[in-house]
């Protein structure tokens, strides 16, 4: 059977917008209900129109609700009136009145008619596209820089752009025009202008998801990541565990001759990632995320979930990092707040989200129960070392003095 004009007029509309034809059939429908509300009936009727897409000719009814009480007449009935219509009607129901074609419809009214079948359209595009994207919500996906504003920098994501905001990207990483890069999307909101799509390479959780890329043990679950720290640009700590006997987490990462993680640092840049073992006791776990730092004894205090870790001398700069990054991490990763205490002296490390810093502990703090600490800078601590140090000698050559 030939397809009427009118009915390949809506298959090309719907394969122009991309939208189902359902949708654009409904669209139509509601503008010449409109249109007909419009030239031949009242605003507050409730006029439906249903289209026979072989014959593109529309049938226009009238809805009535049966009601106790109506509020308006153009759209409601007591049941006494609708059972003149319809033996049997009762409250709640809907009666159709068929009302006379028309096709000649007057300038406005087609005016309205095309403002309807536009801002259907518009609305459906977007609802269709918020409902893709948030399903992609928590993915990585393909992009290319469109372009750079400021801070931000705007992404083609397929249908829709994506943003990453300054705080989502990683640092030092210079974006331009064309550039090709994997981003996660975690947001996806509604506004007026349509869905705005918000994505990011700093976060810990896109490094898992490159992982997962990488690893097809990640992807199939033999291999679990089960927490990971991260400073975007500089550092990240990744514990991991197998859920398959036999099978070694940390070399599934790695991959062989470190081709895994090498395919992940490709993207990332010059970060670094330690990938570590994980182990549900706790100062295993410890002792593990501290890696490549040798450990001597790990004091912990439950209650606060903080641990005191001694290492040997020549393990400290290794056991803080460079600028208390290795402490840091570490402590992100287990979840507990770890004091880096230097074997023979009273001076701490202690793991902190913002600054490493040396502490010193009160005579009569007690180290196995929660202490009130007294916390200086690194360097203030060093300099007011250095001040004792100078006051105690001169307090002693005083003393020497008076006594001769």
């Amino acid at each position: 059977m030939a397809i009427s004009p009118f009915a390949a007029a809506i298959n090309q509309l719907a394969d122009e917008r991309g939208l189902p034809k359902d949708i654009i059939i409904d669209t139509i429908e509601a503008a010449v209900a409109a249109a007909y509300r419009k030239d031949y009936g009242q605003q507050d009727e409730d006029i439906k129109a249903k289209l026979d897409e072989e014959s593109g000719v529309f049938n226009v009814k009238q809805c009535f609700e049966v009601v106790e009480e109506p509020e308006n007449i153009h759209a409601q009935l007591t049941v006494e009136q609708a059972q003149e219509m319809k033996k049997g009607s009762k409250l709640g129901d809907i009666i159709e009145v068929e009302l006379e074609p028309h096709e000649d419809f007057g300038r406005i009214a087609a005016m309205t008619a095309k403002q309807v079948i536009s801002q259907r359209l518009r609305e459906a595009e977007k609802e269709i596209l918020y409902a893709e994207y948030k399903d992609k919500q928590g993915q990585l996906i393909n992009g290319y820089v469109q372009q750079v504003e400021g801070p931000n920098v705007i992404l083609n994501i397929g249908k829709l752009n994506g943003l990453m905001i300054a705080s989502d990207q990683i640092p030092n990483q210079n974006y331009y025009p064309g550039q090709r890069l994997k981003v996660l999307v975690y947001t996806v909101e509604e506004t007026p202008r349509g869905p705005r799509v918000l994505v990011t390479r700093s976060s810990a959780e896109f490094i898992t998801k490159l992982f997962e890329l990488e690893v097809p043990e990640i992807a199939s679950a033999a291999v679990e990541v089960k927490a990971i720290a991260r400073e975007a640009g500089v550092r990240t700590k990744m514990a991991v565990i197998s859920n398959q006997p036999g099978l070694d987490p940390v070399g599934s990462c790695v991959g062989q001759r470190g081709t895994r993680v090498q395919a992940v640092l490709s993207e990332i840049g010059e970060e670094k990632i330690d990938i570590i073992l994980w182990n549900d006791s706790i100062e295993q776990l410890i002792t593990n995320a501290l890696s490549p730092a040798k450990i001597d004894k790990i004091t912990l205090r439950k209650k606060a979930e903080s641990a005191s870790v001694n290492v040997p001398v020549d393990q400290l700069s290794l056991a803080i990092g460079k600028n208390g990054q290795n402490v840091r991490l570490a402590s992100k990763l287990t979840g507990w707040e770890i004091d880096i205490v230097k074997e023979g002296e009273e001076a701490r490390h202690r793991s902190d989200t913002e600054t490493t810093e040396v502490t010193e502990q009160t005579e009569e703090a007690n180290p196995l129960e929660d202490e009130k600490v007294i916390s200086k800078p690194v360097a203030a601590v060093k300099k007011s070392a250095k001040a004792k140090t100078t006051k105690k000698t001169a307090t002693k050559k005083a003393s020497k003095k008076a006594t001769e």
